[in-house]
């Protein structure tokens, strides 16, 4: 008997967003502002990985440039024009362009909307135990707990 406790198809924008905007703590979370996440991957109860449909509005980033230690990443601009910012410079992007982050490799990586129109993608990444997070722009260090949670700590190890 198949499992009716999740849809089987939905149309992505009708998905709820989170409430909570980021999970970072303060000052970093109001840094999140203008980004709107829509889980999509857990209304169907994916466990393994993420994916979420993300809108970056004018001025917004989609995190703190970070670095993880276990989880790969992966984005697709569905539309809008954003920059990647890596350790290796900036990257312009656009509608049907992708990006991956391979875990481990250390290069911080975010996305920027420096335009006056919304940006809409999709990122995907998966949920390998032990995830660790470097932001080599600010004071902040991550790891992700054994409940799925993250705990953030300067990078001196005191916790936030």
């Amino acid at each position: 008997m198949p499992n009716t406790e999740f849809p089987i198809a939905i149309a992505a924008l009708d998905a709820t967003p989170r409430t909570k905007p980021s999970t970072y703590p303060e000052p970093f979370a109001s840094r999140m502002a203008g980004r709107e996440k829509r889980p999509l991957g857990e209304l169907f109860g994916l466990s393994n990985f993420g994916v979420n449909l993300t809108r970056l509005m004018p001025g917004a980033g989609s995190a703190l440039r970070h670095a993880h230690t276990k989880q790969d990443e992966f984005v697709y601009i569905v539309e809008g024009h954003p920059v990647l910012i890596t350790d290796l410079g900036e990257t312009p992007l656009a509608p049907g362009m992708c990006a991956g982050f391979k875990a481990g490799t250390g290069n911080g990586h975010k996305v920027v909307n420096r335009t006056n129109a919304d940006v809409l993608y999709l990122e995907v990444g998966d949920r390998t135990a032990g995830d660790a997070a470097t932001y080599p722009d600010d004071d902040l260090q991550a790891a992700l707990g054994d409940d799925g949670k993250w705990r953030y700590a300067h990078k001196d190890g005191t916790p936030y």
